[in-house]
C-alpha cells in the first residue's frame, strides 16, 4: 500500500498573507519563476518572457456559476442551497444549465432541519427586450433525498435556462478562507477573461491573472493555446484529514474536451504547460483514459489511484491517438469524462512539463500536486514566496514552475 505522511507537506501560512481581494489590473500581480532549479521574480504581464517558444498553453475555460441560492421562509428562517452536481435530467453540467423547468442537484444545505417543505424564491426580473415591466419568477427548491441532499429546482418561466435562473437568484461562492462576503466586484474579478462553459462553483484561479494584452504578447511570441473544460467542484477546497495522505477521499469532477483540442494536443505535445491545477489535472486524467482504451476499457472515469496501479506503458502519442480513433469510430465531437484522479508526490506526469499556478494551502491536495511536479523543492519555492511578499491563495500572485 503506497503511505505519504502529511507532515511533510505543511507550512506556515498566517492569516495576513491570504489575498483578501485581487491586484487591479489583475495583470500587474507578481509571478514567481522556477526554472533550471533557480528562482527569480516578475510581474504577470511579463510571463511570455519566461515561456519557451514551442510552450502549448492549456487552459481551463470553465465559468463559475453563483451556486450559493438563499431562501428564506414564511417564518423567517433562511435556507442555504449550495449547488454541488447535476443529477437529473442530466449528469452532464452543460446539458443541465439549458434545460428549463425543473432539474434535480446534489447540494450541500444549510439550516437542512428547518427544511421540510417546498420553499420559494421570488425575483422580479426583465426577461425579454421587449418586455414591457418586469415580471415575478418563482424559484421553487424542493428536498428530494434528504440522505443524498438531491434537491429538485422548478420555475414558472420555460423561456429561462437554469443557467439564468441562478445568475438571477445565486450569490457567487468565495472561497470561505477569504471569510467575507461576496461583493459585486467579486462577479467579474472571480472569473477569468475566457470563461465559457457554465458549472464551475469554484474558479480555476491560476487563469485569473491572464487579460487580453497578456494573450497578445503571447500570440506575437508564437505561444499556441487551446481550452479544456473541468467543472471545479467544492471538493477542492476540502482539506486533508489524515496522517497518511493517500487515504484522503478524493473529490470526482466532470471534464469536457473538444475533439479538435485532441488533435491540436498531439499536435503540440512536446511542451504542454497547464494554466491551473485543474488543467493539469484534467490532462493527465485524458493520458489515462487513452491507456484504458489501449486495455480494452471505455469508460472514462479515472479512479483517485488507477495510474499508480497501471502495469502497462504507453506512449503519450499511442494513448492520444486512440482517444481521436474512439470519437472518429463513434462519432464523437465531445469527450465527456469524470475524474478524481490524486497527483501526489511518487505520480510521473505523462502530458504536463510544468505549470502556471497560485499558491495553495498548507496540508492540501494541491500542495501535494506541486510537490509531485517539482519534487523537495516545493517547500524551498514556497519559503521564498513567503520572504519576498507574494500573496498568497486564490486572489493572490502566482508561479511559473518549470522542473
Amino acid at each position: 500500500m503506497i503511505e505519504l505522511d502529511l507532515g511533510k507537506y505543511n507550512y506556515e501560512l498566517s492569516d495576513e498573507r491570504i489575498a483578501r481581494f485581487p491586484v487591479e489590473p489583475r495583470d500587474s500581480s507578481k509571478i514567481l519563476i522556477y526554472k533550471d532549479l533557480q528562482l527569480s521574480e516578475d510581474v504577470f504581464n511579463k510571463v511570455n518572457n519566461h515561456l519557451p517558444e514551442n510552450t502549448f498553453l492549456v487552459f481551463n475555460n470553465t465559468k463559475v456559476i453563483p451556486a450559493r441560492l438563499f431562501f428564506q421562509k414564511e417564518n423567517g428562517v433562511v435556507i442555504e442551497v449550495f449547488l454541488l452536481s447535476p443529477v437529473e435530467p442530466s449528469s452532464i453540467v452543460s446539458q443541465v444549465m439549458e434545460t428549463t423547468e425543473n432539474c434535480t442537484w446534489a447540494c450541500m444545505i444549510g439550516n437542512k432541519k428547518r427544511f421540510k417543505e417546498k420553499i420559494v424564491g421570488t425575483y422580479n426580473i426583465d426577461v425579454g427586450t421587449y418586455q414591457v415591466r418586469p415580471q415575478n419568477v418563482k424559484l421553487t427548491a424542493e428536498l428530494v433525498d434528504s440522505e443524498k441532499n438531491y434537491v429538485k429546482f422548478s420555475w414558472n418561466n420555460s423561456d429561462l435556462t437554469f443557467a439564468e435562473i441562478v445568475r438571477f437568484f445565486g450569490q457567487i461562492p468565495l472561497p470561505p478562507y477569504l471569510k467575507r462576503e461576496t461583493e459585486q466586484k467579486d462577479y467579474d474579478t472571480y472569473q477569468t477573461v475566457y470563461s465559457k462553459n457554465d458549472g464551475a462553483v469554484a474558479a480555476p484561479t491560476a487563469g485569473l491573472h491572464f487579460t487580453e494584452q497578456v494573450f497578445a504578447d503571447l500570440a506575437q511570441k508564437g505561444i499556441k493555446q487551446d481550452f479544456v473544460t473541468l467543472h471545479v467542484g467544492a471538493g477542492t477546497f476540502q482539506p486533508i484529514k489524515v496522517q497518511n495522505v493517500v487515504e484522503h477521499k478524493m473529490h470526482c469532477e466532470q471534464i469536457v474536451f473538444d475533439k479538435s483540442f485532441i488533435i491540436n494536443l498531439l499536435e503540440n505535445v512536446s511542451f504542454v504547460i497547464p494554466v491551473g491545477t485543474t488543467s493539469m489535472r484534467s490532462l493527465e486524467s485524458l493520458y489515462w483514459f487513452g491507456v484504458k482504451l489501449l486495455s480494452g476499457e471505455q469508460t472514462f472515469f479515472i479512479e483517485k489511484l488507477s495510474p499508480y496501479n497501471q502495469i502497462e506503458s504507453f506512449t503519450v502519442e499511442q494513448s492520444l491517438k486512440a482517444i481521436i480513433d474512439y470519437m472518429t469510430e463513434n462519432n464523437l465531437s465531445q469527450l465527456v469524462g469524470e475524474t478524481e484522479i490524486f497527483i501526489f508526490p511518487s505520480y510521473e506526469f505523462k502530458i504536463c512539463k510544468g505549470i502556471i499556478t497560485n499558491f495553495h494551502q498548507p496540508d492540501s491536495t494541491l500542495i501535494l500536486l506541486v510537490a509531485a511536479l517539482v519534487g523537495e523543492n516545493w517547500k524551498k519555492i514556497y519559503d521564498y514566496a513567503l520572504e519576498n511578499n507574494f500573496r498568497f491563495l486564490s486572489y493572490g500572485d502566482s508561479s511559473l514552475l518549470i522542473p
